[in-house]
């Protein structure tokens, strides 16, 4: 699986599978000395990259099914594994986003660094962005957005589990796909079909 490293800024750094069309991505936050390690997806140096960038503090599940590469990753770096978590942790604050019977989903506040990280609900990855849109709500979401779990928020970075992060002034977008997810319903799908005819 080949990966490429993004999303670095002073608090951590990311990486995302390009060669799929979800694009999973993965991130790790660094706060005092600790890597906390958010929805991962092992590949080619990533362990070590968590390594050099502090002590591993914890893996973080933000979504039911992203199980990825979470307990393996915790295990090698010998420290617990998170599923949902909803109780503050380090510096983290945590929202729940969906409680459905097959979707269940938290995003982490990062209160300190106004950066928000959802794992599913947002993306930028192709399903799930209009033409023109930074960030998109997940095509299954698009009739019935998370505005009120979401819309408080006032993040100058959004990271999500599927395509590269926002890093700098993420309310706006953020907020515009949250607005606007049901009217750009048409051009989501026709940017799709237009991207599996190339």
């Amino acid at each position: 699986m080949k990966i490429r490293f993004c999303d670095a800024f002073d608090g951590g750094f990311g990486w995302v599978v390009d060669d799929e069309t979800m694009r999973r991505s993965s991130h790790v936050l660094v706060e005092e000395g600790r890597a906390w390690v958010i929805d991962p997806v092992d590949g080619d140096g990533v362990e070590e990259r968590i390594r050099e960038t502090g002590t591993p503090a914890a893996v973080l599940q933000l979504l039911d099914r992203h199980n990825r590469d979470s307990r393996s990753l915790a295990d090698r770096l010998a420290v617990p594994l998170h599923v949902l978590p909803v109780e503050t942790m380090g510096p983290f604050e945590f929202v729940r986003v969906l409680d459905a019977r097959k979707w269940k989903e938290v995003a982490l506040w990062w209160p300190e660094r106004r950066l928000l990280l959802v794992a599913e609900a947002v993306g930028s990855a192709p399903p799930f962005v209009a033409p023109g849109e930074r960030l998109g709500v997940h095509p299954m979401l698009r009739l019935t957005p998370p505005r009120r779990q979401l819309g408080d928020f006032q993040p100058d970075i959004v990271l999500c589990g599927h395509g590269e992060g926002v890093l700098a002034d993420a309310a706006e977008p953020l907020h515009g796909a949250l607005r606007t997810a049901r009217r750009r319903i048409p051009k989501v799908f026709a940017g799709l079909i237009r991207s599996r005819g190339r």
